[in-house]
């Protein structure tokens, strides 16, 4: 599952801005969304990483994908660093 691949990457982009940071500066080898993440937070990203051909993986939970990360909070977005 797509939470496996964030607890296990070494190099992670938490977060809608700096996601959008890092596909800008084509440093980004996957994308994860949340599903239950509002569109208008996470629509930029999506549309970014489509028009880079940069895959997109969509996982249930803000708040699971949060703590896999590592963090106390929900995650609308993750990138995998090159």
């Amino acid at each position: 599952m797509s939470y496996d691949k964030v607890l296990q990457a070494n190099d992670l982009i938490i977060g809608t801005k700096q996601t959008l940071k890092a596909l800008d500066d084509g440093i980004v080898s996957e994308v994860l969304i949340a599903k239950d993440a509002e569109y208008r937070v996470i629509y930029k990203v999506e549309a970014l990483a489509k028009a880079k051909d940069i895959p997109l993986l969509y996982v249930d939970s803000m708040k699971k994908l949060g703590k896999a990360c590592g963090i106390d909070v929900g995650a609308a977005t993750v990138a995998l660093r090159k």
